[in-house]
């Protein structure tokens, strides 16, 4: 069993929580980027793979860190705190305060780490904004020319897409209008894309991305985007018990969050006419 595993493991138990892996780590050759995936309302998650994190860091290893919840378009001001900062609370503050919708708190010791071993932390996320323009006029509306080309964006796998559209329909419960859901699959395999980019422009030394577990699946994800460069990439989800193992190398049994039913929100889409 990896060093990860038994990090993550020897957090999880003492919380009252089994974690299994279900598929065998990699072959020993150390990953290119390895993939810390992440449900984004779980805290015991969040702290799990923190620890995992700093015992790797601890060991000697040095990555880069690419993180989904900062944007490209942060990345001078996101270098700035790092250089100006003493701590994760300043950094978040100086380069993301109007970004409400995380939970800052969870990432602190994430950048705290980067911080403290001077690794290089990078914004590795699509703006919403830049995402939208996907939505509405494709990915030639959002992401440069050589970036489409690279990673052949203009002849989608379709069994990626598919899948995209079917993530896409489940994340909306139903309720999402047709029309829009092969858009919206799009702007997501723009943010794999994205976030593939930055790792593979950072792997020289290794780099680690903090992200969702949509992004670190293996199948449709960041994985598959790395590995058309031969990128060697580990993906490891943090799963709840309710949740089906998805297409990690690792996958990490975390407690369970309370949270209100997320299909309340939604509405059935009506019937035109």
């Amino acid at each position: 069993m990896s060093r990860i595993v038994l990090a993550a493991a020897s957090l999880a138990l003492s919380a009252g929580c089994a974690t299994t892996p279900v598929s065998a780590p990699r072959a020993a050759a150390a990953p290119d980027a390895l993939l810390l995936g992440e449900v984004h309302d779980n805290a015991a998650g969040h702290a799990a793979r923190a620890a995992l994190l700093r015992e790797k860091i601890e060991a000697g290893w040095r990555p880069a860190i690419a993180m989904e919840q900062f944007d490209t378009a942060q990345q001078s001001a996101l270098d700035a705190a790092m250089r100006d900062c003493a701590d994760a609370v300043c950094v978040i503050a100086r380069v993301a305060a109007e970004k409400t919708s995380w939970t800052w708190d969870y990432y602190q010791p994430v950048i705290a780490l980067a911080l403290q071993y001077k690794l290089p932390l990078h914004a590795a996320n699509l703006s919403r904004a830049e995402a939208s323009k996907v939505v509405k006029n494709g990915f030639a509306a959002a992401l440069p020319a050589e970036l489409i080309a690279h990673y052949r964006l203009d002849t989608l796998p379709p069994d990626v897409l598919a899948a995209q559209e079917t993530e896409v329909r489940d994340s909306h419960c139903g309720a999402l209008p047709e029309s829009l859901v092969t858009p919206m699959a799009k702007a997501q395999i723009a943010r794999d894309v994205v976030m593939a980019e930055t790792l593979r422009t950072h792997a020289t030394n290794g780099v680690v991305l903090i992200a969702g577990n949509g992004h670190v699946r293996g199948d449709i994800a960041v994985p598959f985007w790395l590995g058309r460069d031969g990128l060697r990439a580990q993906s490891v989800g943090f799963l709840e018990p309710a949740s089906s193992a998805r297409p990690f190398d690792e996958v990490l049994r975390i407690p369970a969050t309370e949270r209100p039913d997320p299909c309340a929100g939604f509405k059935a889409p009506q019937p035109a006419g």
